[in-house]
């Protein structure tokens, strides 16, 4: 019996959750995030904000790691002063994916960045964001759609060598590279559209865009294919 490989995958924390009778807190993941873990032959498990402490013994029992998209990076997070088309924060997530990402980069547990996600692994490096950027989001609640291209001899481009179209909605992007990482793909206007460590550097990976709202699963199973050895 073949075993898949266990893939953790933040989630949300919201308040005032509306589902049948109730309104509570909760703990959330939109299905496409754990949808694209089983297409691509992982098993998703959620892991929910706990205490940053905890984020070892976490990535300790799975064999990847899956930051999902979200609200802003704090500024403060990397030094910068709010900018006014910076969104509210959210605390417990940057700090417990921030651990998370420590924790994984410690261990060399294979790491998968995605939007929200791809911004978090650059902050932990020690990198900068654009607060804003405009051209990435084409309506409120609307993915959109857009080119990327891969920078030759990355690890992003042996997964998908040609120009791509992506669903995307962001915006926020990667300003100054935190340390060892390396643009792996950039958008027409120069974006940087996905970032890597290299290839001695272990598994991670950060891509600005949603796969889990496309139909492309070459990411995530690379994710998946890391995990498994």
């Amino acid at each position: 019996m073949t075993v898949r490989p266990l893939i953790g995958v933040s989630t949300y924390l919201e308040s005032g959750v509306r589902w049948g009778v109730w309104e509570l807190p909760a703990a959330l993941l939109p299905a496409g995030y754990p949808r694209l873990v089983q297409q691509a032959g992982g098993l998703a498990c959620m892991l929910p904000p706990d205490a940053p402490e905890r984020a070892a013994a976490a990535v300790a029992r799975i064999d990847g790691l899956v930051i999902a998209g979200g609200p802003d990076v704090d500024p403060a997070r990397y030094g910068a002063a709010r900018s006014p088309r910076t969104g509210p924060p959210a605390p417990e997530r940057d700090a417990w994916e921030l651990a998370l990402i420590g924790a994984a980069l410690a261990t060399g547990t294979p790491l998968l960045g995605i939007c929200r996600g791809m911004q978090l692994l650059n902050v932990a490096l020690g990198g900068t964001l654009v607060q804003h950027l405009d051209g990435h989001a084409e309506a409120v609640g609307v993915f959109g759609g857009h080119p990327v291209n891969p920078v030759p001899g990355t690890r992003y481009a042996a997964l998908a060598p040609e120009k791509t179209t992506v669903p995307t909605y962001h915006h926020q992007a990667v300003d100054r590279l935190g340390e060892g990482l390396l643009p792996s793909a950039h958008a027409a206007d120069g974006t940087v559209e996905a970032i890597e460590l290299p290839w001695d550097g272990g598994w991670a990976l950060g891509v600005q865009w949603h796969p889990e709202a496309g139909e492309d699963t070459r990411v995530m199973r690379a994710l998946v294919a890391a995990a498994s050895r």
